[in-house]
């Protein structure tokens, strides 16, 4: 049954930019607005997705940092980001989000250096990898999608709170629409398919951005999540048959620029600066399946999250 599940899901998944790109208008941010003296946090910066939507935040005057894993990677992106713009800022740090004491550590000389943040986009991510877990033993998916941008947002918070008017912005997918928070199995220990484990992860995104909207109303800050349409990128290479599926379906799926685009959208439209706790797709309202919308389901996830990751967060 879980096999069946996780192959339902693939399906859709690839077969939904197929509807988009005949039926949907739109999906291009159409907004100009200028970033001058503003600074960008973006995770996963270095390919597809996030290094598109560095290059477009960097046209835009900002400062954008761009947090990797793999630095060297991240250096790479950023000189060809350099190359493109003239006098862009950019800048890379090393950031492991399978790591909390990486995801501390990082925090820890951001604070130190940075003096103010203006949006922060959570995009890196993992997706139907092998079973394995994080330094500190938690299930890939969750552990990197979802615990490790949680720490990081609660890390920088004040940061983006002092900054305001400010935004954050949360990478997360269509494949929510098939994902359950497993409380009793979270890090898939009792069962584990790496399609529903990725689709949990995804769903997590969806909850923790709406439930983090509402304890920042009042604040300035705004958390929107997105889901960037399915982008031909190298984030299948933990599947062989992702893989080879994506490169045959290729001219359906959209570019990395393509898949930029919500994610530049929420972080910079005029009309979205009071809008939060909102998910969008092709820079447009986008629907939330019911388990993402549960109240209940997104504060105990919460408190899951902070119990599990020893922190306190009101």
């Amino acid at each position: 049954m879980l096999a069946a599940a996780g192959a339902f899901t693939l399906l859709v998944v690839l077969f939904a930019p197929q509807i988009r790109r005949r039926y949907a208008a739109g999906g291009t941010c159409r907004s100009t607005a200028r970033l001058d003296g503003k600074t960008v946090l973006i995770t996963g910066a270095n390919t597809g997705i996030g290094r598109e939507t560095a290059l477009d935040l960097a046209t835009r005057g900002a400062r954008v940092i761009m947090a990797c894993r793999d630095v060297v990677k991240g250096e790479e992106a950023a000189d060809s980001i350099r190359v493109a713009i003239a006098g862009a800022q950019v800048e890379v740090r090393e950031l492991d989000l399978a790591d909390t004491g990486s995801i501390r550590a990082f925090a820890q000389t951001f604070l130190r250096e940075v003096h103010q943040l203006h949006v922060l986009i959570s995009n890196a991510g993992v997706m139907m990898c092998p079973y394995m877990k994080t330094v500190d033993g938690f299930e890939m998916h969750i552990g990197v999608n979802h615990l490790g941008h949680f720490l990081l947002t609660y890390l920088l918070i004040g940061l983006l709170q002092r900054s305001a008017p400010a935004r954050i912005v949360v990478v997360s997918s269509l494949a929510h629409n098939f994902g359950w928070i497993r409380f009793h199995d979270l890090h898939s220990q009792g069962s584990y398919n790496s399609g529903l484990a990725y689709c949990q992860s995804k769903l997590a995104n969806v909850l923790f951005a709406r439930e983090l909207a509402q304890r920042l109303a009042g604040t300035g800050v705004t958390v929107n999540s997105v889901h960037p349409g399915t982008v031909n990128s190298d984030l299948t290479r933990h599947s062989t048959l992702m893989t080879v599926l994506f490169s045959v379906l290729a001219t359906f799926l959209k570019t990395p620029r393509e898949g930029a685009q919500t994610s530049v959208y929420c972080a910079v439209a005029e009309e979205l600066r009071c809008i939060s706790g909102k998910h969008f797709s092709d820079c447009s309202p986008a629907f939330v399946a019911p388990q993402g919308r549960s109240q209940e389901t997104a504060r105990r996830l919460w408190d899951v999250s902070c119990e599990l990751l020893g922190i306190e967060w009101a």
